[in-house]
């Protein structure tokens, strides 16, 4: 086996390379980057907003049964990409960490609280031969009652997430955007640019966003409610 090829050293999770590199963590991003999907949340003043795209991968599914999106608690959304069987082993994982507890402290999770625990967990699957790590990225929102929106001022995930991080920073420079933004200012900048970092033009049925705002419970846009925006949208072009 010749220094510095990858071979035989991604056989265990708690094996490095000669060059301090762990490949089986590299797989679980390159996993995330290969379903082709690209997720965004974006915080306003008064909510907080995930978008992705919504595939379809065979006629025959109900398409209301294809989803990345997931609600955590009444107040805690969270956009997944990447492997949906492994999406769904970490949302039911974080499910049981806040009911968890809840039923220890009698209020619910806060959600900078539950990242962490949920970041903690992921590591450990980086530390034990017995585990690999999961091929998805969860970008967690919520609206907390004493410090609001809550979420980076701007995130990104999947297989264009660079180029979508590029935009935000543009946006962000501007006075008007970096000053904060109401609740359908958020969704349409969501839209505009998760449609600009894949040139693409949306139809309703092509995208998921689900939205938290303030005393209110986290929740997926229905088309008829997304065909609104990309409305105004196209309106104000």
């Amino acid at each position: 086996m010749s220094r510095g090829s990858g071979s035989g050293y991604d056989r265990m999770i708690t094996v490095f390379s000669p060059e301090g590199r762990l490949w089986q963590v590299e797989y679980a991003f390159k996993a995330i980057s290969s379903q082709n999907m690209t997720a965004l949340a974006i915080r306003g003043t008064d909510a907080v907003v995930v978008i992705t795209q919504k595939k379809i991968p065979d006629v025959l599914l109900d398409p209301t049964s294809v989803s990345h999106l997931f609600q955590i608690t009444n107040s805690i959304g969270c956009v997944m990409t990447g492997l949906l069987p492994d999406a769904r082993a970490q949302v039911a994982r974080a499910r049981a960490e806040a009911g968890e507890f809840r039923y220890k402290y009698g209020y619910d999770i806060p959600v900078d609280m539950l990242a962490k625990r949920m970041a903690t967990i992921n590591q450990v699957y980086t530390q034990q031969a017995a585990m690999r790590p999961l091929g998805v990225s969860m970008m967690l929102i919520a609206v907390d009652d004493e410090l609001g929106p809550q979420v980076f001022k701007a995130a990104c995930a999947g297989t264009k997430h660079t180029e979508a991080f590029n935009l935000l920073e543009k946006k962000f420079k501007r006075e008007e955007v970096a000053a904060g933004l109401g609740y359908n200012e958020v969704v349409e900048l969501a839209i505009t640019t998760l449609s600009a970092t894949l040139s693409a033009d949306f139809k309703a049925k092509d995208i998921e966003i689900g939205v938290v705002r303030q005393g209110e419970r986290f929740r997926v846009l229905d088309e008829t409610e997304v065909d609104e925006f990309l409305n105004r949208i196209a309106e104000r072009d």
